[in-house]
C-alpha cells in the first residue's frame, strides 16, 4: 500500500464553529462528531478532524486546499460575502488581493482559531 495521509487533528476553540466555518467556505460536508471531534473530509479522502482545545493550546497552522477553478470562484464569493479578510500571501501584507502564483489564483484568509488557511487552483512545483 502507498503512503497516504488519512487526517489529522486540528485544534481549534469550538470544534464545530470551525469545522462549520471551513465547510461552509469549501461547500463540504461536516461529518457527525465522533469523541472529541468534529470531521470535514476532503474528495482526496483526508479527513480535517476539528478538536476544542484551551486557546493557549493552539498553535497555529496552514492548511492548502487545491480547488478548481470553479470552486476557487464559489469559496472566493462566500469569503467575501461573509465580509472575511484575505490575503494574497501567507504573510497577510497585502490583504484585498488574490496571487497569480503557477499560473493559477490563490488566496489565505483566516479560521475562526487564527489557523492559516489557503485555496489554490494550481499546485505548487512540480506537485500534481
Amino acid at each position: 500500500m502507498a503512503v497516504e495521509l488519512n487526517h489529522t487533528i486540528v485544534h481549534s476553540r469550538d470544534n464545530r464553529e470551525s469545522a462549520a466555518f471551513l465547510a461552509h467556505i469549501l461547500d463540504l460536508e461536516v461529518g457527525a462528531e465522533w469523541g472529541p471531534f468534529v470531521p470535514v473530509a476532503t474528495a482526496n479522502g483526508v479527513t480535517l478532524d476539528f478538536a476544542t482545545v484551551p486557546a493557549e493550546s493552539i498553535t497555529t497552522q496552514h492548511y492548502a486546499f487545491l480547488v478548481s477553478d470553479d470552486e476557487f470562484d464559489a469559496a472566493f464569493e462566500r469569503i467575501r460575502a461573509r465580509g472575511i479578510t484575505y490575503y494574497a500571501d501567507p504573510h497577510l501584507k497585502q490583504p484585498g488581493e488574490i496571487n497569480r502564483h503557477h499560473g493559477g489564483r490563490g488566496l489565505y484568509f483566516l479560521d475562526p482559531a487564527g489557523h492559516g488557511m489557503e485555496i489554490i487552483t494550481r499546485p505548487y512545483g512540480n506537485l500534481g
